[in-house]
């Protein structure tokens, strides 16, 4: 008597979509199945092993360089496998959510790599997972166009040789798809929109010239990215293309993974394309890890950490120097200004500070930097273009000038500045107005001539708790409370409704947006992510 067959994955509570057939075949759900099968009960003991290390700083208010690798780090002969053709001049990505409009400008953009993220920039609606894996098929297809609703205007692509290359970003591993479950377990989100993309388009993209390409968001160890190393292989196996296809660069976006960046190479070597450094999720991670360490790692208002403070530097040319000598691309930070068609005064200024920030990255060694808009693709190349010039990238410069010492990334209090009255102002503006954006599945909003996405959300929570529970007292004299942050919320929920009218109020979902933000600034309990509670709380 045969086996029984294994149990399919069960798609629940999810109202059909138009074409969904196209993405959710037998085959492809086979595929996922199988790698939740295999790959999860691992997913879960790295997830515990979080909270044991969150809690071992607590004890500790310190970070080290790993003594059980340090072998790792000694041997200067190993390097990560050699770029493909299509990721070896990356000197300007642009990110963004891969609904239509935006699939058609971020390949036409002029970017040499576009980041489709079904991630931070993307709330993850039934619809966002599903239509977004189908864009990404029709784009390889050449069978997509767009036009808007509203203007009229139409949108397609380019010639293919003037197309960005795609590195698509799955879901962090804390996030699960409620809507894949196999054996009444959802299916980790990172499996699901990893599975999904790989499976239909691997074989495609290979013929393309290219190959199915990823970032890996909110990596914590090298332990997690063994685990996506041990995924790839299967993957590349199980659909019969060579090992060594696929490339990740990772986003070094969290303080323990500062920690072991030689480590995390090690792991992908053979599927490794480089390092990010990930802004707002990294100075969220500083909170979260050390919110209870008392004074020194209480951080100022968001805006007051530039690039320049002494523990990013630390951060960012660690990152630079460990990429070169492994031979991985080192990638800058976001430029998330969202040029104002009214205003060509803010234009002019912001401009100037995207340019001093792409050239100061170029400076130090960087390979190539992000944007979140197309208008600023052109500056940042001109800044690249200024460097590197014909070559590709600058993986020669190995700054061997730099020395990290590990207190160095964690010295917030090298930092002169203070949180500000102001800055708990605009905490509770951006939060609020991006989990309101957020609940209505959108990923990536402009807000205040910034493009903000769910790193954002995260660091302007975790401000607020930071203060609140530091008794920080502000140039005003007024001390952060939850009395204090309710009567901000408050002023700010009155304050949208004026500006944008009974009826968009009212049609919006601002009141549910208020109590979450406050729900997890003022928790005594601290939410690891902003996006567990608000995924309760989305819409299919």
């Amino acid at each position: 008597m045969s086996a029984p067959a294994p149990s399919p994955l069960a798609i629940v509570d999810a109202e059909p979509l138009p074409r969904q057939d196209e993405v959710l075949t037998d085959a492809a759900l086979a595929f996922v199945a199988e790698l939740h099968r295999r790959f999860t009960h691992r997913r879960d003991e790295l997830l515990a092993r979080r909270a044991e290390r969150r809690a071992e700083i607590a004890r500790t208010s310190s970070l080290d360089f790993l003594p059980e690798t340090a072998s790792i780090r000694d041997d200067d002969s190993w390097k990560v496998a050699p770029a493909p053709a299509a990721l070896n001049d990356r000197r300007v990505e642009i990110t963004g959510p891969t609904d239509r409009k935006m699939t058609i400008n971020a390949l036409n953009s002029g970017a040499r790599v576009w980041l489709a993220d079904f991630e931070d920039a993307s709330a993850p609606t039934w619809e966002n997972v599903v239509t977004g894996q189908l864009n990404l098929t029709d784009a390889y297809e050449r069978r997509i166009d767009f036009t808007d609703p509203g203007s009229g205007k139409s949108y397609a692509l380019k010639p293919a040789a003037e197309l960005a290359t795609v590195v698509m970003r799955p879901r962090g591993w804390h996030l699960d798809e409620r809507h894949l479950v196999l054996d009444d377990r959802p299916v980790p989100g990172a499996l699901v929109d990893f599975g999904l993309y790989f499976f239909h388009n691997a074989k495609r993209l290979v013929e393309l010239g290219k190959g199915p390409y990823f970032y890996l968001p909110k990596t914590e160890s090298h332990l997690e990215a063994r685990l996506w190393n041990e995924i790839f292989v299967f993957a590349q196996d199980y659909v019969g293309i060579p090992q060594g296809t696929v490339r990740a660069t990772v986003l070094i976006e969290t303080i323990t993974a500062a920690y072991e960046m030689e480590e995390i190479l090690y792991e992908l070597r053979d599927h490794a394309s480089g390092l990010n450094a990930g802004r707002w999720d990294y100075l969220f991670s500083i909170v979260k890890n050390f919110r209870d360490g008392g004074a020194k790692f209480v951080l100022p208002d968001r805006n007051l950490v530039t690039m320049t403070a002494p523990f990013m530097r630390a951060y960012t040319e660690l990152l630079v120097r460990t990429c070169h000598k492994r031979g991985a691309h080192a990638i800058g930070g976001m430029a998330a200004f969202i040029p104002s068609r009214r205003d060509a005064e803010v234009n002019k200024v912001a401009f100037e500070k995207v340019k001093a920030d792409k050239d100061r990255e170029a400076a130090d060694g960087f390979d190539g930097s992000w944007v979140a808009h197309p208008d600023l693709v052109p500056i940042a190349l001109k800044s690249f273009d200024a460097v590197l010039g014909e070559n590709p990238n600058q993986k020669q410069r190995l700054r061997e000038d730099v020395a990290v010492a590990p207190g160095d990334l964690i010295a917030i209090d090298s930092l002169d500045a203070r949180p500000t009255y102001e800055g708990l102002v605009n905490a509770v503006q951006v939060g609020i107005r991006y989990i309101e954006a957020w609940l209505r599945g959108m990923g990536a909003v402009a807000i205040f001539n910034l493009m903000e996405d769910a790193a954002t959300a995260e660091i302007s929570r975790s401000q607020i708790w930071q203060w609140i529970n530091a008794n920080v007292v502000f140039e005003n004299g007024e001390q952060a409370t939850a009395e204090l942050a309710r009567k901000i919320a408050a002023e700010e929920l009155a304050a949208i409704q004026l500006e944008i009218g009974e009826e968009a109020f009212a049609a919006g979902k601002w009141q549910q947006a208020h109590d979450l933000l406050l729900t997890v600034s003022l928790d005594a309990d601290y939410a690891d992510f902003l996006t567990l509670p608000a995924y309760e709380q989305l819409g299919n």
